[in-house]
């Protein structure tokens, strides 16, 4: 979404605009980039926009947790471990387990 440098405005004048004239430039398809001592704050988008900001996040994750499994598919030797060779391996007693 590209937002137009003419819909970058000041909290000041968007409480002069009002809420309901940002809005429906909003559901018309404008953007407006709330603005506060010169740094973006907040943005008014129409719902189209929103939903589907919120699906790509969704897909972000997925394909994070996709690009894990075939990171690990591709690693994976075939060896499994059972916890007596791990515990071995890492000089602790299975005795003492119990009693921590």
């Amino acid at each position: 979404m590209k937002v137009d440098t003419r819909d970058l405005i000041s909290i000041t004048e968007a409480n002069t605009k009002g809420v309901s004239k940002l809005v429906t430039d909003a559901e018309n398809g404008r953007p407006q980039v709330l603005m506060r001592n010169s740094r973006a704050v907040a943005a008014l988008v129409n719902i189209d926009s929103m939903d589907r900001l919120q699906r790509l996040d969704e897909l972000e994750d997925d394909l994070r947790l996709l690009s894990i499994a075939l990171v690990r598919a591709a690693a994976d030797s075939g060896r499994r471990y059972d916890l007596d060779e791990v515990l071995a391996e890492s000089g602790i007693e299975p005795a003492t387990l119990d009693d921590e």
